[in-house]
């Protein structure tokens, strides 16, 4: 199952990420711009869904997924798939922090509804300065409109 950072109920990140070197780099990036103790791990795409789509209120309290493309079990671009196909959580801003650079990637996660495809530096400063402006801008500048609330979809489907 994914982890939670700071062992908080309601994370305002979601990092998606199998990799455990990037993952470990993104979270000390987020930890220096004072952003991970509101940061949810998952290291697959199918944990990724379970967390999401498990209890609504975890994804209502998100303000941005970073999601990996090349995952196990189910891969990144179909669990931006099935994050835009979802009523309630078709309008979560999802980044694509990835190391694919491939245009075919980069056109699928664009058609597909991703508010960003960022390609991950290779040099450690620049991974770690990069986390840190995504972070800061989903997380804190950024004001995206609020998700449904599980029970007025249902309603609105009777």
């Amino acid at each position: 199952m994914s982890d939670a950072i700071g062992g908080l109920e309601m994370a305002e990140i979601l990092l998606v990420e199998d990799n455990p070197d990037d993952r470990q780099l993104t979270i000390e990036a987020l930890k220096a711009a004072r952003l991970a103790n509101r940061l949810q791990i998952a290291k697959d795409g199918a944990e990724a869904l379970e967390f999401l789509f498990a209890d609504w209120s975890r994804a209502a309290a998100l303000k941005v997924v970073l999601l990996d493309i090349k995952l196990p079990k189910v891969d990144g671009l179909e669990v931006l798939r099935q994050i835009r196909a979802n009523p309630i959580t078709k309008k979560l801003p999802v980044v694509l922090l990835t190391s694919s650079a491939e245009e075919r990637d980069i056109t699928m996660g664009y058609d597909r509804d991703a508010n960003s495809y960022i390609v991950k530096p290779v040099d450690f400063t620049q991974f770690a300065q990069a986390v840190k402006d995504i972070g800061m801008y989903w997380a804190i500048l950024n004001r995206p409109p609020a998700l449904e609330a599980a029970s007025t979809v249902k309603a609105a489907a009777v």
